[in-house]
């Protein structure tokens, strides 16, 4: 077997190719095309998604519910994410991706046809369900096809391919939802979610991704901790909906909260929750960081409709500018991530998110123009287009052959936790705080989560990155 075919590929780590070798030539072409098409098909979802949720809401009756229908999503991706990985180490990631992408194109149907909230956020679930799988699944694939030294180019492109969504997807969903329905936003990603998939489909018949020494350990157990995960996750979310007032709230988010750590643990490396030096920083800083971002991020729309006054299509050209600098930062760390090193990206990713985050609280507060929070909002995506692709790229050169699959769910577990976690405290701070503080309550809980990101993130390590 040589590199130049990856078509033979029986789960060996591959080799690393001749200087001058592209992502975007043969034998990795299309590949890549493939792989980065259905990110394309993510980035779509979840900018359409976040910009419309709003006007769902408030269309189904549905506000109190507002934080679940994302939270909710990402409890249930944990499920996915332990059956993908499992299901990688030990036959095929190409079988469990074509598991996932059903149940992520069911969710979107039913979401497209939901009379009530209730219903739309039990076809979110569905989604999350198979999203968690998708991108486990594509992960191994990514690990198995491409030599390290390319993995950062791949996570860059990946990058890349939420640029076009970042201008036309917001923006468009906006428009969607004004001038014909929110429903066929659902729908019509539906309909891309096929057309994405059958693109990588093809390419994934003619290789053979399977691991030379594939992984026996039971599986029974760790889906029963997934569940168990999602379970206390979404009970965290629902903790506000409870009639008991704040104080039961409180309560049912700690007891969540304590049942999430304890299942958790076998799922991740041993020392994450210490911020051990090495995979296990890396697995809990892609946590933290990702609780930061996407938990304000979701507020952002909200802020400039509810705060600003905007339509929902403007309100969408307001997560442009993060796409489009997340991008950019993920392809400086893509060229230039082992020159500056991993504990200057995680200061830079960690620092200028928080920094952002602030910014959004003190212009809910003080009514500063609105310029101000969104082109503060892109400087906080560049740093995370910095630190957060590298976090992949860091499992990834941790890893052997037998527990690909593991490590790559368990870096999606950690941001799924994370995200889910940050967004139903915010949610029920956000609903719980008096008008006037609900917005600043908000980012004041992602600004002091980004900070803490600090910790773990100076203790990424190294590992085999670069390719040596």
């Amino acid at each position: 077997m040589t590199h130049a075919d990856p078509a033979s590929f029986s789960g060996a780590i591959p080799l690393q190719p001749p200087a001058g070798t592209s992502i975007w030539k043969s034998p990795y072409l299309l590949t890549t095309i493939g792989a980065v098409s259905l990110i394309f098909l993510a980035a779509m979802q979840s900018l359409a998604v976040t910009t419309v949720m709003p006007t769902v809401a408030a269309d189904l009756g549905g506000t109190s519910l507002y934080a679940v229908a994302f939270s909710g999503s990402f409890a249930t991706s944990i499920i996915g994410m332990v059956a993908s990985g499992a299901w990688s180490d030990r036959k095929s990631p190409a079988q469990a991706m074509w598991c996932a992408v059903v149940a992520f194109a069911a969710g979107l149907v039913v979401c497209a046809a939901a009379p009530t909230m209730l219903v739309l956020v039990l076809g979110r679930l569905m989604m999350g369900l198979g999203s968690g799988g998708l991108v486990v699944a594509l992960y191994v694939i990514v690990a198995r096809v491409y030599p390290p030294n390319l993995h950062g180019r791949v996570m860059a492109s990946f990058a890349a391919a939420w640029v076009v969504p970042s201008l036309i997807g917001p923006a468009g969903a906006g428009a969607v939802t004004e001038f014909l329905h929110w429903r066929w936003v659902f729908g019509g990603v539906a309909v891309l979610a096929a057309g994405a998939f059958a693109m990588l489909a093809m390419r994934l018949r003619s290789l053979d991704l399977t691991a030379s020494h594939p992984d026996t350990s039971p599986v029974a157990g760790r889906l029963a901790l997934a569940f168990v995960v999602a379970v206390g996750l979404l009970a965290v979310s629902l903790a506000g909906e409870t009639r008991g007032g704040l104080p039961v709230s409180v309560l049912l988010v700690i007891a969540g909260f304590v049942v999430v750590v304890v299942a958790m643990r076998p799922l991740v490396p041993r020392g994450t929750f210490v911020a051990r030096r090495g995979l296990p920083s890396v697995i809990l800083t892609r946590g933290l960081i990702a609780g930061a971002c996407f938990g304000a991020e979701i507020y952002l729309p909200y802020l400039l409709q509810q705060h600003y006054g905007f339509s929902p299509t403007w309100a969408g050209l307001g997560l442009t500018v993060g796409a489009i600098t997340w991008a950019l930062g993920s392809e400086i760390s893509g060229r230039w991530g082992n020159r500056i090193g991993n504990a200057r990206l995680a200061v830079a990713g960690a620092g200028t998110l928080a920094i952002a985050v602030a910014v959004l609280a003190v212009s809910a507060w003080l009514d500063l123009p609105v310029w101000v929070p969104i082109v503060l909002w892109g400087l906080g995506d560049l740093g995370m287009g910095m630190l957060y692709p590298r976090t992949t790229v860091l499992a990834l050169a941790y890893s052997t052959r037998r527990n690909q699959g593991f490590n790559s769910s368990a870096v999606q577990i950690s941001d799924g936790v994370g995200t889910s976690s940050s967004m139903a405290v915010m949610g029920l701070v956000f609903v719980a705080a008096p008008a006037a503080w609900a917005f600043p309550a908000v980012f004041a809980i992602g600004v002091i989560i980004a900070l803490v990101a600090l910790v773990p993130g100076l203790r990424l390590g190294h590992a085999a990155e670069n390719g040596s």
